[in-house]
């Protein structure tokens, strides 16, 4: 994954050009494509994220330079947005004080080293090397993503609540998600055409369907169906005494629906024209379709309206953000970029 990821940097350079311009020896000036209320984002972390969506994005395969470049396109607008969306957040945290205190710091820290089975302050180290991060690159994504949450808490979440009212107008609109269909089991007895794909003989068609018929009839003087589909049966459930199910009744095609609806537990089919022979057909089991009630379905439906307010109410909340907020542009086709992005529907939050 590592060499992968050092390869899309090397791709991402090619195609760009060059992220820093050189001055003078040992320094460097980077290219900045946004100021957000004066908090700068450059070109250089624009690319980390492009290549942290591309890994999200492809996570097997060997693209091209055209895939890539397709990639790329795609999800360029969306880091945009959460770019933007992040920043934001994080600015009006601050504003609101939040911090993460070298406590809370150290209690992280904790929590990742148990989670990944680190022993040591050298194996932790040696892990933040290997992703390219310092102590002090962890502790700010950390700080960043703490502020984020508790702005998403108490700025919108905190605000969030869901009515009985509310919540019985979507189970109402909704209650075919809260109904278990009919399901049915079946077994089967088959018997094939023998046919060499380009035409029908009608004396072997004959000869089968007669013998479908004659098992037909064993089993309605009583011979157990199990029996007659494990001895007799050209299908693969053979081996399963006929078995087929449990299936949703909804998808039956129409006739095997229409025919089954009919028939009571037990019932045996007539014998059937199939594409490649003839079928017979009993019913074993059917069930019911059940609702769940208002009551039992509450905490579920709750959850529910809870998420589709939430995200409307966060990007509600966003927009008036982006509203106040002093965005200035330095690169034209970065915020054509990040137009488009705002111009697509999400569903989620900024990735922070």
């Amino acid at each position: 994954m590592k060499q992968r990821t050092l390869w899309c940097v090397a791709w991402l350079l090619a195609l760009s050009g060059p992220v820093l311009r050189p001055v003078s020896a040992g320094e460097v000036i980077e290219q900045i494509l946004v100021k957000v209320n004066g908090e700068i984002f450059t070109k250089s972390q624009l690319e980390a994220r492009q290549v942290a969506a591309l890994r999200e994005f492809n996570r097997e395969g060997n693209p091209t330079d055209a895939d890539l470049r397709r990639m790329l396109d795609e999800v360029t607008p969306g880091v945009l947005v959460n770019v933007i969306d992040e920043m934001l957040i994080v600015q009006r945290g601050r504003e609101l004080g939040y911090r993460l205190n070298d406590e809370q710091f150290q209690s992280v820290l904790e929590n990742i080293k148990k989670e990944n089975k680190i022993e040591s302050d050298e194996q932790f180290q040696a892990a933040l090397k290997q992703e390219n991060m310092t102590m002090a690159d962890l502790r700010k994504n950390l700080e960043r993503s703490m502020i984020a949450q508790r702005v998403q808490q108490n700025e919108v979440l905190g605000k969030v609540a869901v009515t009985d009212e509310e919540a019985r107008r979507y189970y109402d609109a909704h209650l075919g998600e809260f109904t278990t269909p009919q399901t049915i089991t079946l077994r089967e007895v088959f018997v094939n055409v023998p046919s060499d794909g380009k035409s029908i003989n009608v004396g072997l068609d004959e000869e089968a369907q007669e013998k479908a018929e004659k098992i037909r009839q064993r089993a309605l003087a009583g011979e157990s169906f199990e029996k007659l589909a494990a001895d007799l049966s050209d299908a693969p459930s053979r081996a399963n005494a006929g078995l087929i199910g449990p299936l949703s009744v909804s998808d039956l095609s129409p006739d095997v629906r229409t025919l089954v609806e009919s028939m009571k537990v037990g019932g045996i089919s007539p014998v059937l024209r199939a594409p490649r022979g003839y079928q017979i057909l009993k019913l074993e089991t059917m069930t019911a379709p059940e609702t769940q009630s208002f009551e039992q379905a509450k905490q579920e439906i709750g959850n529910r309206v809870f998420t589709e307010k939430r995200r409307a109410e966060f990007e509600k909340y966003l927009q008036r953000l982006r509203a106040e907020a002093i965005i200035e542009w330095k690169n034209a086709d970065v915020q054509k970029a990040y137009e488009l992005g705002l111009a697509r529907p999400r569903t989620d939050g900024p990735a922070l």
